[in-house]
């Protein structure tokens, strides 16, 4: 049978195992007041011997300093968002700051919840993903916040202290004129989720607009009921294969995609670059390169999540930090598209 919960280990607890007042016991665990090294060491070893845990929410609700920082991402899952997340915990963690995570799964309605539950928390700083549809209820907490709020992924946004990402519509006119240097004409795009992800819908329709420019309709495979993994992504190339099957080159939504899509490519015996170019976006592929080296866009995800805390510590400061800072991106040519 399992033993059941333990009491938690109260002030009082440890005050009694240390023979010292609750007061003493509150003041060594929060390091304020004159305390001798002597008593303060019997205090910490009997918080210890005890499994003693201090109540860090209510001690920064009581003194207005939290060392919290709240984040909401739209999925866990997504190497994206892990890599940016780990260049904010390298610069907060330095300064004290502890992160906690809410996913969001770009629904507007979660969204709202999470950001009126960690606001609760009153946390010393926000950090939402850019790209979504946000409710009346999310914009209202937001503007009664009081605490900086940071937009990540994305570098315009209105109702932020900072914002940094890529220029989504940039990204979009990267991979159309690429295709266009190299002489291709029957080209088509495979995404999901583009009612969700506003980003990535803007990528999708400057692509679009830069290729129309240059007298070249796109051939769109887009399911929104399809998650941006690469099982989708080798689903939706066998579809566009069949039904399109001149087309000359792909831009997938992300390089997750894309590789599932080569996936197919290669199993159909269709030839990369030969017959079919491919482009990704966001560089997640380029660490786990073997054979294949993806054509992509790459953004340089820890870097976005370094600038985004460092631009909440100067506002925590009170230090004037600039509203914005666009990630420089860039095509990498790998071997799934012809060289110029």
């Amino acid at each position: 049978m399992p033993s059941p919960p333990r009491k938690a280990v109260t002030l009082l607890d440890v005050a009694a195992r240390a023979s010292v007042s609750r007061m003493t016991v509150s003041k060594v665990m929060r390091n304020v007041g004159s305390i001798s090294e002597k008593t303060s060491l019997k205090v910490r070893e009997a918080a210890r011997d005890l499994g003693y845990l201090p109540n860090t929410l209510a001690g920064s609700l009581s003194s207005r300093k939290s060392k919290l920082v709240a984040i909401v991402i739209p999925s866990m899952s997504d190497v994206v968002f892990s890599e940016v997340l780990s260049g904010v915990n390298a610069i907060l963690r330095l300064h004290g700051f502890h992160t906690f995570l809410g996913e969001s799964n770009f629904d507007p309605a979660i969204e709202a919840e999470l950001i009126k539950a960690m606001l609760s928390f009153r946390p010393a700083g926000l950090l939402l993903n850019g790209g979504m549809a946000r409710s009346d209820e999310a914009l209202r907490l937001l503007d009664n916040r009081t605490c900086p709020a940071i937009q990540l992924w994305d570098f315009k946004g209105d109702i932020f202290d900072y914002s940094a990402g890529p220029s989504h519509e940039a990204a979009g006119r990267l991979v159309a004129e690429h295709f266009i240097s190299r002489g291709l004409s029957r080209i088509a795009y495979i995404g999901a989720e583009l009612d969700r992800d506003l980003c990535a819908r803007r990528r999708y329709q400057s692509f679009v607009a830069t290729l129309r420019e240059h007298g070249i309709e796109t051939t769109a495979i887009i399911d929104e009921n399809l998650p941006r993994q690469a099982a989708s992504g080798r689903q939706l190339t066998e579809r566009l294969m069949i039904d399109h099957p001149q087309v000359q080159a792909i831009h997938f939504l992300n390089d997750a995609m894309a590789l599932g899509g080569l996936s197919h490519l290669h199993e159909a015996s269709v030839m990369v670059p030969e017959r079919v170019s491919v482009v990704g976006f966001n560089g997640t592929s380029l660490t786990n390169t073997v054979r294949t080296r993806l054509t992509t866009v790459e953004v340089p995800r820890r870097a976005l999540g370094e600038a985004a805390a460092k631009a909440l510590l100067d506002i925590m400061q009170g230090e004037k930090a600039p509203q914005s800072w666009q990630t420089p991106i860039s095509i990498i040519q790998g071997n799934t598209t012809a060289s110029t």
